[in-house]
């Protein structure tokens, strides 16, 4: 699974497809990176308050890599940025 992510809406619903194809609730995800459940549910409605070291440990246990590639030039409605 590749996508591009500009949005922390976008990676909260990428988080969520994650810990659902694993079978996971948002309660055995925050008992996995010793958080609380309504993280896991902020952070996948797309809050933009999440620690990074929070959006890290959740990355890892669902066995998911953050990758970063130059963003490609033209046709970018900012927008969809911010």
């Amino acid at each position: 699974m590749n996508q591009m992510i500009r949005s922390p809406k976008q990676l909260g619903s990428l988080i969520h497809q994650a810990r659902a194809e694993r079978g996971m609730s948002q309660q055995d995800l925050a008992d996995l990176i010793g958080t609380y459940q309504k993280t896991i549910s902020a952070i996948e409605k797309g809050s933009p308050g999440a620690k990074l070291e929070t959006m890290f440990s959740l990355l890892a246990a669902l066995d998911l890599d953050l990758e970063l590639v130059p963003r490609r030039k033209g046709g970018i409605d900012l927008a969809e940025i911010f």
